[in-house]
């Protein structure tokens, strides 16, 4: 039966079996407990009936409501309430592991056990936090080789990312957890990041500081030290620390905190193997530093905090879920998160609730002050005396320099110009710089083109690889390169810290239309993309704000729209084409504006929140970084073609091409034969009749296909636009992801193609393209009207379905699909005032 137990661990090992908590098994399973969570008394009583390391704990019977539950370990029955089987920590293992016929071979299966936990004691789940702008993204990317978005403001993480390093034989779980300044309430992020240091139980946390700032950031370590985590300092941008003359006495500063600190240059990838060494370190408690610290806040405050401890920890569940300390000094400061814990869990709340609010009086009294300012005080009252007596030397030199930008840059009369000129001269350059390449591209894909028609034999996979899928997604891939410069420009002005300033500057614009300053940069995000534009929004405290923002962010012109644009104004705006593409954006900020006063007088009026934004010090970008910003989100670009547009584009070219017997409203190939075989006429106008009955029969063909019938029903509606029923079918494909657009026209426009060469580019197809029916007939569908008033529908109509599965996410389906709704009929009013406005007047 040791062959059993052998097989099963050898099994266990081989399937990668990962740990679980005790409440995820079922009724019959076993587990072998690998760790035991909890704080004080609670973990105590646990430990004392046996659950600890090595043991193996069976699950008996749920209760009738699932809850207690019924364990039976080392002989004994016992009964757990769900959440308390949560604190525990096990690997479920076979009953061969058990066998009851060798049980009394105890020494082996205790050496057995022992060879588990130490191979699943090898993995160690580690969270970073920090301040925005600390460099907690970048520290990431550079230790786990991942290359998540870096900025220097705040809210570039906005949700957490995971990663896996490898060292030593240990496995390293790493969480990127969102930039907050403390673990207060104000905003969803602090919420979330300590929400999953709570209830995730991180075996480290690195709080990453910026040494440049080291009083302000180390409030959040403060309160991370309340919490009772083991913490490691990761000391950043070391080297702007020494530039300032600041001289830290490191040593000095661990031990009075009771936190090991690594100086590091993330950007530069300096000392992080140094702190994945010291997290194993401190992982396998060999740091003499680490030791629990508790926060002297005065006698005061000390006194209110012991009172309010003591009731809190008769309440075994609630102490055992949360540090008691900890629970104290939140609910002094009136966390109203911890109020409604306390409220829903703890059997004693009555109790908890009094005392609380006696001491709070207390408190207030003596000070004159609201509880959380005496508290917030008291914090940095410690880190003042903590660095007074650990680092001396601070210049303010290194300021200057930031003034003297800032003096420009964020000038009253001066700031805006400049910040306009940096706008234009972006989109300026995405179309100047961007030309050559995108020439070079489109020469490759029509040689492709060519050489795959030379090859295939005519046919249905003929007419799929050259039209739908060459046709579809070449006809976007083109626009890689001003995908590129666009992302470019966005990176830098993210890497210097300008990010910011330009939301200083527009907070008095953006305060009345109701918006806060902090507002603008997610909007400015959605120049890139609407998706994580939305998800910027958590770093707003108001939900007001962040609602109004996210519903406003869509008419940010995101890059995935760029193509459209670029292929239109390159069709029909050829002289002033920087000019035009600016004059969209605006059109789209514009639009913004006017939609936010009138949500601000409606359904969002309400009191304003004071601007409070940190003012990032410059920082030179390095190409290294701002490279890999740039490529990071072409190569997204580059993955949709491959997977979304590609079957998009399949799709799209199945339905313009089924079904293929359709009735024509002429003998199409009697008239082609009756000309071919005409000896009159010159073989130069042959040439040109053929053609013409070529296009005319494939026009129609398209028409009486299932896309053209589909486009035939909504024509209706988008006729007042000046718009056809192939702009129609664009649109609509148009609703899963805005590059689709160009896609689906460039297999809708493949029917201009002649039966021995093609007619040109997807832009004279544009340029040649005419009604075939109606009042309008023989006159060019695009105008200049017609165009602009396509680019605006674009641009406002219906986000992309990502867009809306993030809104609803962040707020509701009620004010995703109000998005919905409400972008499409702005989209449609604009075209049609476009369209026959101007025909007045043009």
């Amino acid at each position: 039966m040791v062959y059993g137990w052998e097989w099963s661990f050898n099994k266990m090992r081989k399937e990668n079996i990962t740990t679980q908590t005790l409440a995820s098994l079922q009724n019959g399973e076993n587990g072998l407990i690998i760790r035991v969570s909890g704080e004080g008394a609670f973990r105590k009583r646990l430990t004392e009936m046996g659950f600890i390391r090595g043991k193996v704990v069976k699950v008996i019977k749920n209760a009738p409501l699932l809850d207690p539950i019924e364990y039976s370990i080392m002989g004994y029955e016992i009964s757990l309430r769900r959440s308390e089987a949560e604190m525990i920590e096990l690997l479920r293992v076979d009953d061969d592991f058990i066998a009851p016929e060798t049980a009394f071979e105890g020494t082996y299966l205790d050496e057995l056990a022992t060879r588990i936990i130490k191979e699943t004691g090898l993995k160690i789940n580690v969270a970073l936090v920090g301040n925005p702008n600390s460099g907690k993204t970048t520290l990431f990317n550079q230790a786990s080789g991942r290359h998540e978005r870096v900025g220097n403001y705040s809210g570039v993480t906005v949700d957490a990312k995971e990663a896996r390093i490898t060292k030593n034989s240990f496995k390293l779980k790493m969480v990127d957890l969102p930039g907050t300044y403390s673990l207060s309430e104000y905003t969803p992020e602090e919420l979330y990041v300590r929400d999953h240091l709570i209830r995730k139980k991180p075996d480290v946390v690195i709080n990453v500081i910026d040494a440049s700032n080291l009083e302000r950031n180390m409030f959040l370590t403060t309160q991370l030290i309340d919490m009772g985590l083991k913490v490691i300092i990761a000391l950043n941008m070391y080297d702007e620390l020494e530039h300032k003359g600041v001289k830290l006495d490191r040593d000095s500063l661990s031990k009075m905190l009771g936190i090991p600190i690594i100086p590091t240059i993330a950007i530069k990838g300096k000392g992080i193997q140094e702190l994945i060494d010291k997290v194993i370190e401190v992982y396998k408690d060999e740091d003499p530093v680490v030791r629990t610290v508790n926060i002297n806040f005065g006698q005061t405050i000390e006194k209110s905090i012991r009172k309010v401890k003591q009731v809190v920890e008769q309440d075994q569940l609630l102490a055992s879920t949360y540090p008691p300390r900890y629970l104290a000094i939140k609910l002094l400061e009136e966390d109203h998160a911890i109020k409604e814990l306390a409220e829903k869990s703890a059997k004693n709340k009555t109790e908890i609730a009094e005392v609380v609010k006696k001491e709070v009086e207390i408190l207030e009294d003596e000070f004159s002050e609201i509880s959380e300012t005496i508290l917030t005080d008291a914090r940095y009252g410690f880190i003042a005396g903590a660095l007074r007596e650990t680092c001396s030397g601070y210049q303010e030199k290194a300021l200057a320099s930031n003034r003297n930008i800032d003096d420009l840059l964020t000038h009253k009369i001066w700031g805006f110009p400049v910040f306009i000129f940096f706008m234009w001269l972006m989109f300026q350059a995405t179309f100047t710089l961007g030309s050559y390449p995108m020439e070079w591209i489109d020469m490759g894909v029509g040689s492709l083109s060519s050489f795959v028609s030379s090859i295939l034999p005519d046919g249905p996979l003929h007419d799929l690889i050259v039209d739908g899928i060459i046709g579809g997604v070449g006809g976007v891939i083109i626009f890689l390169p001003n995908i590129l410069i666009l992302f470019f420009f966005i990176s830098l002005m993210e890497d210097t810290g300008y990010m910011a300033r330009v939301s200083f500057i527009m907070d008095r614009l953006m305060h009345k239309i109701g918006l806060h300053g902090k507002s603008f940069i997610p909007l400015l995000m959605g120049f890139g993309c609407n998706v994580p534009a939305v998800m910027a929004t958590r770093t707003l405290e108001n939900r007001k704000d962040r609602i109004m923002t996210m519903l406003i962010a869509p008419f940010m012109s995101c890059s995935a729209r760029l193509p459209v644009y670029v292929l239109i104004i390159s069709a029909f705006f050829p002289k002033n084409q920087g000019l035009v593409l600016f004059s969209i954006y605006l059109i789209g900020i514009a639009l913004a504006v006017v939609v936010a006063l009138i949500m601000k007088k409606t359904v969002f009026a309400g009191q304003d929140v004071p601007f409070v934004m940190e003012l990032p010090p410059y920082r030179f970008p390095t190409l290294k970084n701002t490279t890999q910003h740039m490529w990071y989100k072409g190569s997204q670009y580059l993955r949709k073609m491959g997977t979304f547009i590609l079957l998009a584009s399949i799709l799209i070219w199945g339905l313009s091409y089924y079904p293929r017997n359709v009735e024509f409203s002429q003998d199409y190939d009697g008239l082609i034969n009756e000309v071919q075989t005409a000896g009159f006429v010159p073989q130069a106008e042959k040439q040109n009749l053929m053609s013409e009955l070529e296009l005319a029969k494939a026009s129609e063909h398209q028409e009486q296909s299932y896309i053209g019938r589909l486009g035939k029903f909504i024509e209706p509606a988008i006729q007042p636009l000046g718009f056809d029923w192939k702009i129609g079918i664009s649109i609509i494909t148009g609703l899963a992801a805005k590059e689709i657009v160009v896609s689906s026209m460039g297999i809708l426009y493949q029917a201009d193609a002649d039966a021995d060469e093609a007619s040109g580019t997807l832009i004279d197809k544009l340029q040649q393209q005419v009604h075939t029916k109606g009042k309008l007939e023989g006159q060019k569908v695009f105008t200049p009207l017609v165009a602009f008033g396509f680019m605006l529908f674009i641009l406002i109509y219906f986000p992309c379905v990502a867009v809306i599965a993030a809104i609803r996410k962040e707020s509701n389906w009620r004010w995703a699909v109000f998005t919905m709704f409400y972008t499409t009929a702005i989209a449609w009013l604009a075209a049609f005032a476009t369209f026959q406005i101007g025909s007045l007047f043009v």
